[in-house]
């Protein structure tokens, strides 16, 4: 697989080239990450509370920059979704969502609504979930989880903070071309919900080795990126978790 990150370069006004879906989890972020991933995104989302995060992050902007960031859908058990930021989409025609299913997340009640919509559409879009790598560690590790278990379905899936972007890597071969200017300089391979998996890396500044990683032996946190290199090549045995650190944005 190859792998890159454009969609963390500021695209303001441009027809994104990939089809992108954005969902917006209960977590705090800034409007300069908000708007970097809602201009490479065709497709919005809020999940029950994060339509707050977005009403109250925008609720001191003028009018003109608020109507640009109206969400295509909130959806969830809306047990966090506050009655005025319910009445204020639903008067500009945001159509708002309950699914009461306690055995499925707000973040899984919206992938399910999108996989609707690539069913009709028929193509399928790269999804960024927007938090969920912060915050309550039961919800970090559903994420985690999650998207583990979404690299079966989908082919890409990503989780954005305002520290981090990490996805699951499965099984294999990959190729990550690296922005210099947005990630770095630490990194991580993470065998999250494996036993143990076999690494092998370029492009690090510790590499691997066909080396064995468990959370009972060695786990290669605050790795580096090294400057001089723009692809990172990894071979894992088993899928992994690969995250890099977001550079601030001023």
């Amino acid at each position: 697989m190859n792998w890159e990150i454009s969609f963390l370069t500021p695209q303001a006004h441009n027809e994104p080239k990939v089809a992108r879906a954005l969902i917006i989890l209960n977590q705090p972020f800034s409007f300069n990450l908000l708007q970097t991933l809602w201009n490479t995104c065709s497709w919005r989302c809020c999940a029950d509370g994060g339509a707050n995060r977005l009403h109250d992050l925008l609720i001191d902007l003028e009018q003109d920059i608020r109507s640009s960031f109206i969400p295509d859908l909130i959806k969830g058990d809306l047990d966090s979704l506050r009655d005025d930021v319910q009445d204020y989409y639903i008067s500009l025609g945001v159509p708002v969502t309950k699914d009461p299913d306690q055995y499925s997340t707000d973040l899984m009640k919206c992938i399910e609504e999108l996989k609707q919509r690539e069913v009709s559409e028929g193509r399928e879009y790269e999804v960024i979930v927007l938090g969920g790598l912060s915050g309550r560690l039961d919800q970090t590790v559903h994420t985690l989880s999650y998207l583990h278990k979404l690299r079966k379905v989908r082919k890409r899936t990503f989780a954005v903070t305002e520290d981090n972007v990490g996805w699951v890597l499965d099984k294999g071969e990959h190729f990550i071309r690296i922005d210099h200017t947005r990630l770095g300089p630490t990194c991580g391979l993470l065998p999250v919900g494996v036993g143990s998996t076999i690494l092998s890396t370029t492009g690090l500044r510790w590499n691997l080795s066909d080396t064995e990683s468990s959370f009972d032996g060695m786990v290669s946190t605050s790795n580096h990126l090294v400057p001089e290199e723009d692809m990172v090549w990894i071979k894992t045995s088993q899928p992994i978790w690969w995250c890099a650190e977001l550079k601030k944005r001023i």
